[in-house]
C-alpha cells in the first residue's frame, strides 16, 4: 500500500509514470532554470544563483542537492589557478536539453512582447534558441556579446549548441543588450537600438530567415523591433 505521509515528505507524485517521476526530479520551482544554465557549461554556486533569478540561496543549494544525488548534476573542483567548485550536468542531465527547449517554445505562447525588456543577459543564447529554427543544411556560428558576457552558438543540421566563451573567428558577431539583439534578428536594417553586427551580411539574412514566432507574437515583436506603433 502506498504510504502518502512519505510521498508528501518527499514532495513526490508517487505515481507508476514516467512524466510524475520527471517531475519528483525536476518539477519543483527553480530546478529547470538551473538545468536552462548549466546547458551553457559548469557554473560556481554564485553564478548559478545570479544566473536563475537571484532566488533564494538556500532553495538553490537544496535544488543543487537533490538533483546531485538524483544524478541529473555533479560537482567538480577546477584546478589552480581557478580553485573552484563547479556545478555541471551530468550526461542523463544534457538529456533534458531538447526537451526544455521545446517546453521553451511553447512557453512563448504565453509571452508578452513587453517582458523583451525583463530579458537578462545570461537568459539570451536560450532566447535565441528557442526563436530560430535553422534548416538542416545551414552550418555557421555566431558571437553574442552582451552586458559583459559572451557566448558561443554553434548551428549544424539543424541545431543550435551554445556555450559560454569566444569564439574563433566566427561568421557573425552580435553585440548589445537583449533587446538590441532580438531587435536586429526580427528587424535588420529597420531595427532600433545599438546592437553591434559584424561579420558576413549573408551570415545575418541566414539567421533572420530562421526566426520563429507564434502568430500572436510576431506582429507586436515586429513593432517592438523597429518602435513603429502597433497595427
Amino acid at each position: 500500500m502506498l504510504d502518502w505521509r512519505r510521498v508528501m515528505a518527499r514532495r513526490n507524485y508517487g505515481q507508476a509514470c514516467s512524466i510524475a517521476g520527471a517531475l519528483d526530479r525536476i518539477g519543483e520551482r527553480w530546478s529547470l532554470l538551473i538545468v536552462r544554465q548549466l546547458l551553457l557549461g559548469p557554473q560556481r554556486f554564485s553564478d548559478v544563483v545570479r544566473g536563475v533569478g537571484n532566488a533564494p540561496t538556500d532553495v538553490i543549494t537544496k535544488r543543487l542537492r537533490d538533483m546531485e544525488a538524483d544524478g541529473i548534476i555533479r560537482r567538480r573542483d577546477l584546478p589552480p589557478p581557478a580553485a573552484a567548485t563547479v556545478y555541471e550536468l551530468t550526461e542523463v542531465g544534457r538529456e533534458l536539453e531538447r526537451p526544455l527547449l521545446e517546453l521553451g517554445r511553447w512557453g512563448m505562447n504565453f509571452f508578452r512582447i513587453e517582458q523583451v525588456d525583463e530579458i537578462e543577459s545570461a537568459w539570451l543564447p536560450s532566447s535565441l534558441r528557442m526563436i530560430l529554427q535553422p534548416p538542416a543544411d545551414v552550418s555557421m556560428s555566431v558571437q553574442l556579446r552582451s552586458e559583459g558576457q559572451a557566448f558561443l552558438l554553434r548551428i549544424d543540421d539543424g541545431w543550435i549548441g551554445a556555450e559560454r566563451g569566444e569564439a574563433h573567428s566566427p561568421d557573425l558577431t552580435l553585440e548589445g543588450s537583449p533587446r538590441d539583439v532580438l531587435a536586429v534578428l526580427i528587424a535588420g536594417d529597420d531595427a532600433v537600438g545599438d546592437a553591434v553586427v559584424e561579420g558576413e551580411s549573408e551570415a545575418l539574412i541566414a539567421l533572420r530567415s530562421m526566426v520563429v514566432l507564434p502568430e500572436r507574437l510576431h506582429d507586436d515583436a515586429l513593432s517592438a523591433a523597429t518602435g513603429a506603433p502597433a497595427t
